[in-house]
């Protein structure tokens, strides 16, 4: 059986999200909410642009691209969509497909255009009924990778009329009803209303619907708690870093419980050892730790977690426990990324805080243009230098002066670091 998605709905009205299609009244953070589903088990998130003007539907875009920043998790977003123009705009938002709408007489047109030039795995088409289906059975399985169902009364039809996948959109959560809809064969996901509440434990509706014989994307652990080499105490210790950063956070502690906890709820859960009790952290102070890895060290010992941390990890309000400095030795840093960030951020204090005779300051005061002419001449530099057969002191010195330059051009345009490194790590 495929693997099926759990997927959350978000509606953007003047790039805020909104209670529905029809319902425009505003809710959660749409930033904080995207997060939260990226780190709670969602395996995948529908965004749909209500905007009735080019302006309002330029800020949906400006919203998703911002949203995409931040997340692993697929994202797929329709609305408003009249030409290939807007269709490539969305996809150079960051999202992994398009949603096209099946009521609109030119979708079947610019669903073909758009299959041809990005490629049929990018398009997906959203129905309400099954009269563009059967109207189109012939091209559909050569134009649209997935449906989304809006309505779930068409299902039974949809099921004679095309082989292609589907997400349903469910108004009503009924889990009996999920259990049979997602064991057949053509169904992807569900979506609706109940998964898009924040409160939703989407971990442990994972885990049922595992039990029950629906393959879904939940943690399968490599190790067994058997597998481990426990402490006096019985427990494992457990090392806690933020998995973008790599931060070191906290140290606490594991039994058997917490640690098959943890696994099934996909939040970080220990033994706490002063009130004999198990502790899912942040569930009292929000600071929910969202697992994303678990190591186990070369001896067994010991496990390395790698989390979403909310909010801060230590009681004191600090982000990290490890705060209290014993000794530091001053040394150069040499983390590539550490490195490029941190003269991003000269580079970018020189530009809003600008010093008399500082060269990047004439940089940024000539313009555009002038930035744009010294990054071409430093590329022509390494050019050259590349065509030295000696010249590997001399290219080394042309990269870093085009990186210096590149990153110039990047505080003029407000693109960071983290941008680029989310944009290559798509391709």
């Amino acid at each position: 059986m495929e693997q099926k998605n759990i997927v959350a709905t978000i509606y953007l009205k003047d790039g805020k999200s909104v209670r529905s299609m029809t319902d425009f009244t505003p809710i959660d953070d749409v930033y904080q909410l995207c997060q939260l589903y990226n780190d709670s088990g969602i395996d995948k998130i529908m965004i749909f642009d209500l905007s009735t003007n080019d302006e309002e539907h330029e800020k949906n875009i400006q919203t998703i691209k911002n949203i995409n920043r931040n997340l692993e998790i697929k994202v797929c977003a329709g609305g408003n969509i009249n030409r290939l123009e807007d269709v490539k705009k969305l996809l150079y938002a960051g999202c992994l497909q398009v949603i096209l709408n099946a009521s609109k007489p030119s979708s079947v047109g610019l669903a073909g255009e758009a299959s041809a030039r990005f490629g049929k795995d990018r398009i997906l088409v959203s129905v309400n009924n099954v009269d563009f289906i059967f109207k189109n059975q012939n091209i559909m399985e050569d134009t649209f990778h997935e449906v989304l169902v809006l309505n779930p009364d068409i299902l039974d039809a949809l099921e004679n009329l095309t082989n292609i996948p589907y997400v349903v959109n469910l108004p009503e959560f009924d889990y009996n009803q999920v259990v049979h809809l997602l064991k057949s064969q053509k169904i992807r996901g569900i979506a609706g209303p109940y998964i898009n509440d924040p409160s939703t434990d989407v971990m442990k509706l994972k885990s049922m619907l595992s039990q029950d014989g629906i393959k879904m994307d939940n943690f399968a652990p490599d190790l067994h708690w058997s597998d481990l080499k426990l402490n006096s105490d019985g427990m494992v210790p457990v090392i806690v870093q933020d998995y973008r950063t790599d931060e070191v956070l906290m140290l606490a502690y594991m039994n058997e419980e917490a640690f098959n906890t943890t696994i099934n709820i996909g939040k970080m859960t220990y033994w706490s050892r002063s009130r004999q009790e198990l502790w899912t952290k942040g569930l009292t102070s929000g600071h929910i730790q969202y697992v994303k890895a678990l190591t186990a060290d070369c001896d067994f010992d010991t496990i390395l977690a790698k989390v979403s941390q909310v909010g801060s990890a230590c009681h004191t309000g600090n982000r990290t426990c490890f705060f209290n400095k014993i000794v530091q030795k001053e040394y150069v840093e040499k983390n590539p990324l550490k490195v490029l960030e941190s003269v991003y951020d000269i580079i970018k204090e020189s530009k809003d805080n600008p010093k008399e005779g500082s060269y990047t300051k004439d940089l940024f005061e000539k313009g555009i243009d002038n930035i744009l002419k010294k990054l071409g001449e430093e590329c022509t530099e390494i050019v050259i230098a590349a065509k030295n057969p000696d010249s590997l002191e001399g290219i080394k010195h042309e990269v870093s002066d085009f990186l210096y330059h590149c990153m110039v051009l990047m505080v003029e345009k407000g693109v960071t670091w983290e941008e680029i490194a989310n944009e290559l790590s798509q391709r």
